[in-house]
């Protein structure tokens, strides 16, 4: 269990000091981080509501923060490339994320096509049927995108590595809300940066 602990803090930490600079994005992983809150409630009242409110506030404030507000230049503090901490990346780093969040945006196509997705869902008779059906989809996209990148993770690591992370992106949500809750307030003070990562900011 302690090993357990330990590989979870480690890829905690990397995700922290590699990606998450930049005080808009840490804002931004706080209403993702809440919202998915939310989600996970929501989750054992009503599905596909709960994925309807993971994809399109968690996900979409979540991976903004990635791909618009946080730097891709040369990391000094890491002293890492873009291109390294991409490379070495455990989850999803923004080329695999591209991928999913097409999967994402195209994945109500299939309704018009198959509007009961073979079976798996009764198919939709009115257009809050349809958005409903939507989130139904959206649920099979997150789980299916989660455990595609653990059978990754056991191929090219080991089984091992993909439980710990997949423990780690379920857990996130509360974590990000106890690390970014002083985000808003250092952006509202003009500090575009986070001052933790230009002090001498070690692994807790």
């Amino acid at each position: 269990m302690n090993t357990f602990v330990s590989a979870l803090r480690e890829q905690r930490w990397d995700d922290h000091r590699y990606y998450h600079h930049s005080t808009i994005n840490q804002t931004l992983h706080l209403i993702s981080a809440t919202s998915f809150v939310v989600a996970y409630v929501l989750l054992f009242v009503d599905p596909a509501l709960a994925a309807l409110v993971a994809w399109l506030i968690s996900m979409v404030s979540r991976q903004s923060g990635h791909f618009f507000f946080e730097p891709k230049g040369y990391d000094h503090l890491n002293q890492a490339t873009h291109e390294h901490k991409e490379e070495i990346k455990i989850g999803y780093n923004l080329r695999r994320k591209v991928v999913l969040m097409a999967i994402w945006a195209a994945s109500p196509l299939l309704l018009v096509w198959e509007p009961g997705m073979f079976g798996l869902i009764e198919p939709h008779q009115t257009a809050w049927g349809f958005v409903r059906n939507v989130g139904w989809m959206w649920l099979y996209v997150g789980v299916g995108g989660l455990v595609f990148r653990v059978l990754q993770l056991w191929v090219i690591k080991d089984l091992y590595t993909g439980i710990v992370w997949a423990t780690k992106i379920v857990t996130d949500p509360f974590h990000d809300i106890i690390l970014y809750h002083k985000a808003p307030a250092a952006l509202m003070r003009g500090e575009m940066m986070d001052p933790g990562h230009g002090r001498a900011h070690r692994q807790p």
